[in-house]
């Protein structure tokens, strides 16, 4: 399908979501997705006795927990007064007979507290005979208030747990935006929509050309590769405007139904919400490179640990050309972590593997039982049952290690493993991809490549080989157990040639040693003199990095204390102010 260009404006690429959405029919999957189709043509008054058959047939037997929730809650309010006596019964009496599962993550519990407080607004002073928990609406208004301002404090002073996911920002984004559409109350929607702001803020600028770019705590494997197929693409083109609407592509949906526009940009498109002007600026305006930081947690941890949380330190620079993103290294999420990346801009958005990482593909009870509370020798062989079933393979791109550390200054980063002896899955991966050009192994130990626009240095710490992973990709593997990489990236402009490039690599001094541990001292082609061993603070020009000053956000475009409650938003000399420690 051709892509359609975003209309130049917020409210036209609204309508046009509304009518894309309006206009569909039903599938044969009858669920989350549909219920927005429901509501779309409920909201656009088109087809509504159809509309109304479907939701029937929806509503015979509800699934999805919170994630049923999210849409039929959107439904209810759109169709408030309109629905036949039977849904209208129907609607009520699954609340009562239908028990979603509260579920165990940050997003999980968002959804889950945004629709309770409309539920308890929509249906006020019942008692508990008329809810599936038990408790009265006055009851459940007050728990869903008592979490949502829990949450909002704890983002705002530590960050969140959940971070920077280009798949779950949508199940944040859609619960902030029914709250903000449908709260009665001013001061809950005042909240929800700075909480939109910061969400898509902290989105904007870890995006490259809408796209959402560098370390995530969690991410499914195809869309790691194929970036665009992330549900964050749908928000770009809505709330950006800068990357194109692609009706059968934007949004991961389930693997069987296929690719299409993700529903929560329906709910947003809805809800009233705008996205003020330096929003919009911090997602497009690429024209001078940047450092961006920020400070986020790791999930609240069950076992294997003295802490119930640890910071994350979360790194990104940002150019026209391409971005270096990275956190620490470390079990920060289980399963679907992705601790650094290069990613690289393309012509076509659509090309995908345009991106250079390593892994340590790590799996097992340590990892699962540290954050989930089931028995830690049954969880692998349940997760890959599950919807994760490449978490333990040795060849998969996405997972957390115990064994890794990274450091990033600037575009320059660093990282180093030191893996036990007999761990399950002892070898690194770095992930080469068939976008690369030009790729040298030069004899000086370094790894030249070209990257869309940009330039790539690489130097593998330990012995290594190729594997074709096919389609023209290719793995570094290496079964050393101490190791790691150097990598430094520059854009075109930085040099005349490739070839100067790589003599500025290259004469520059590098001492690495791998005993007792993976050490690395190198000094940058800018002069910058850093250095790395494993379990030890990284120092750059002689100075320990001091991680205690790590701010919620820093750089050009989002600033913000740790605990204020206060993020500016775009430059400095103009930005917007959301404040959620107000009322």
């Amino acid at each position: 399908m051709i892509p359609i260009e975003p209309a130049k404006t917020f409210e036209g690429r609204c309508n046009q979501l509304i009518d894309h959405f309006s206009s569909r029919e039903a599938s044969e999957f009858l669920g989350f997705k549909d219920l927005i189709e429901v509501a779309a043509r409920l909201y656009a008054n088109r087809n509504v006795d159809e509309a109304m058959d479907d939701l029937r047939e929806i509503l015979r037997k509800p699934r999805g927990d919170m994630f049923w929730m999210v849409p039929i809650t959107l439904v209810a309010y759109v169709g408030r007064g309109r629905f036949p006596d039977d849904i209208e019964r129907r609607m009520t009496e699954l609340w009562r007979l239908y028990t979603p599962y509260r579920g165990d993550t940050e997003n999980h519990w968002a959804m889950y507290y945004c629709v309770l407080y409309l539920l308890a607004q929509l249906h006020p002073d019942r008692d508990g005979s008329f809810w599936f928990n038990g408790r009265s609406s006055d009851e459940n208004r007050r728990e869903a208030t008592e979490y949502l301002d829990s949450w909002i404090e704890l983002t705002l002073s530590r960050g969140q747990g959940e971070f920077d996911s280009p798949h779950y920002i949508n199940f944040y984004v859609s619960p902030l935006a029914l709250l903000y559409a449908f709260c009665e109350d001013s001061d809950i929607k005042r909240k929800a929509g700075l909480m939109i702001d910061l969400i898509l803020a902290d989105f904007a600028v870890d995006s490259l050309n809408g796209l959402f770019v560098g370390a995530f705590s969690r991410i499914y494997p195809d869309p790691l590769m194929h970036r665009w197929k992330n549900g964050s693409t749908t928000l770009a083109w809505l709330a950006f405007g800068n990357v194109p609407f692609r009706p059968d592509a934007i949004g991961l949906v389930v693997p069987t139904i296929g690719y299409r526009p993700h529903g929560v940009a329906f709910i947003l498109a809805i809800s009233g919400w705008k996205p003020m002007r330096q929003l919009i600026q911090t997602a497009t305006d690429r024209s001078h490179p940047y450092l961006h930081r920020e400070l986020k947690r790791t999930r609240f941890r069950i076992r294997y640990s003295e802490e119930r949380s640890i910071p994350v330190y979360k790194t990104t620079y940002m150019t026209k050309d391409f971005a270096l993103g990275s956190i620490q290294g470390g079990l920060i999420q289980p399963i679907q972590q992705h601790s650094w990346e290069l990613f690289w801009a393309e012509d076509d958005i659509y090309t995908g593997h345009n991106l250079l990482f390593t892994i340590h593909p790590f799996a097992g009870e340590l990892e699962l039982g540290m954050y989930f509370p089931e028995e830690p020798k049954l969880l692998t062989e349940s997760v890959i049952r599950g919807e994760k079933p490449t978490y333990d393979l040795p060849g998969k791109w996405t997972g957390a290690s115990p064994y890794e550390q990274i450091f990033q200054h600037f575009n320059t980063l660093i990282a180093l493993y030191d893996i036990p002896s007999g761990t399950h899955y002892s070898h690194i991966s770095g992930y080469f991809s068939r976008r690369l050009r030009q790729v040298e192994e030069d004899p000086s130990g370094w790894i030249f490549a070209r990257a869309g626009r940009a330039f790539v240095a690489y130097y593998p710490l330990a012995p290594f080989e190729w594997r074709d992973e096919g389609d023209g990709d290719r793995r570094l593997h290496s079964d050393v157990l101490k190791n790691g990489a150097v990598v430094h990236v520059a854009q075109y402009s930085d040099y005349a040639t490739y070839t100067d490039f790589r003599s500025a690599v290259r004469r520059r001094d590098l001492e690495v040693s791998l005993e007792p541990v993976p050490s690395v001292k190198w000094t940058t082609p800018t002069g910058d003199v850093i250095e790395c061993a494993y379990g030890e603070t990284p120092s750059v020009n002689g100075e320990e990095v001091d991680f205690s000053e790590w701010p919620l956000f820093d750089g050009p475009f989002v600033r913000s204390e740790a605990g204020s409650g206060r993020v500016e938003i775009g430059p400095r000399n103009d930005p917007s102010v959301i404040d959620c420690s107000e009322g």
